[in-house]
C-alpha cells in the first residue's frame, strides 16, 4: 500500500466515524474501507497517532459539547451526541468534558480551577489546572489582562489562586520556556474537536529545536488537504509551549500568526535552535 493509498484509507475511515450516529466497531469500519481490522488499526494509528476507538471517542465528545450547549436538556443532548445509555454518557463525561454534563451546561459551575500568574523572559504567564491536568497556559504583556480573560473564560468555575503548592507547576511551565533542552511532560486537560485533538497530539510529537510546516502536520494526521484546518487547530490551542504550536511554520519557513504574538513565536524558536542545534 502506497503512502497516498494509506492516506486515502485513513481519511475515509475518519469520515465514516465522524458521520456515524453510533461509533462503528473496528471490524465494521475495516470492512467498509477494505482492510483487515489489524491492518486498519495499525495504519490508522500510524497516520493519526490515535486508535480508531480513541478517534471515535473524541468525535462523540465533541458532539456532546455541542449538544450540551445547544439542547434544552441533558437528556436531549445525550441522544443527540449518539449515546443510548445515560450511564455511559455520565461515565464518559468527566474524562472528556472535565466535569459532569450538568456542570458543563452551567459553564463549569462547581468545577475547581487552580491558577497563578508568573513571569518569564517572554512576559507574564498564566497557568491554570483542573484536577485532570493543565487547562491553560497563556502568555502576555499584561498580567491583569491575562487574568481578566481567564476569569471570563471560566466564569462559573470555582477559581483558586494564591496557592503556594501551585507555584511548582508554574515553575515547570516557565522551565519549558527558558530551558527547552529539559523537556517535561505535563498532564493536560484540553478538549477540542476530534480533528483538533489529532492536530494537538501531532504537535506534541514535534521535537524541540525542529519545525514542521502546516502541510506536513496535515499529512502526518492523514488529512493532507486540510492545511487550513490544521492552522485553525493551532490557533485554537490555549496551552502555550506544552502543545508547541509555535513549531509550525509556513511552507517557505516564514512565521504566521501566533495567539501570543509572532514575536514570541520567533523568540521561542530562536531559543530552541540555539540550545538544541
Amino acid at each position: 500500500m502506497t503512502t497516498d493509498e494509506r492516506t486515502a484509507v485513513v481519511t475515509r475511515a475518519c469520515r465514516i466515524i465522524e458521520e456515524a450516529d453510533v461509533p462503528p466497531t473496528l471490524a465494521s469500519l475495516a470492512a467498509e474501507v477494505g482492510l483487515s481490522p489489524h491492518h486498519l488499526h495499525r495504519v490508522f494509528k500510524a497516520a493519526t497517532g490515535v486508535t480508531p476507538k480513541a478517534y471515535a471517542a473524541a468525535t462523540r465528545a465533541a458532539r456532546a459539547r455541542d449538544a450540551l450547549e445547544a439542547r434544552p436538556s441533558v437528556t436531549e443532548a445525550m441522544y443527540a451526541a449518539g449515546f443510548t445509555s445515560s450511564g455511559r454518557f455520565y461515565e464518559d463525561a468527566p474524562g472528556r468534558l472535565g466535569m459532569t454534563p450538568t456542570q458543563f451546561r452551567a459553564g463549569g459551575a462547581t468545577t475547581t480551577v487552580r491558577f497563578a500568574i508568573g513571569e518569564c523572559t517572554l512576559g507574564a504567564v498564566l497557568v491554570a489546572s483542573t484536577p485532570l491536568g493543565v487547562c491553560a497556559v497563556e502568555l502576555g504583556d499584561d498580567a491583569d489582562g491575562l487574568l481578566r480573560g481567564f476569569q471570563d473564560r471560566f466564569h462559573a468555575a470555582e477559581l483558586v489562586g494564591d496557592d503556594p503548592t501551585f507555584a511548582v507547576l508554574v515553575a515547570t511551565v516557565v522551565g519549558l520556556v527558558e530551558h527547552p533542552d529539559r523537556p517535561v511532560e505535563l498532564p493536560l486537560d484540553v478538549r477540542g474537536t476530534a480533528f483538533q485533538e489529532r492536530v494537538w497530539q501531532a504537535l506534541r510529537a514535534i521535537p524541540a529545536g525542529e519545525t514542521r510546516t502546516y502541510a506536513q502536520v496535515a499529512a502526518a494526521i492523514g488529512a493532507p488537504s486540510s492545511v487550513r484546518a490544521v492552522a485553525g487547530a493551532c490557533g485554537a490551542n490555549r496551552v502555550a509551549v506544552a502543545i508547541p504550536c509555535h513549531r509550525v511554520v509556513r511552507t517557505d519557513g516564514s512565521l504566521s500568526g501566533y495567539r501570543w504574538g509572532v514575536e514570541r513565536k520567533a523568540a521561542l524558536l530562536a531559543r530552541e535552535a540555539s540550545v538544541l542545534n
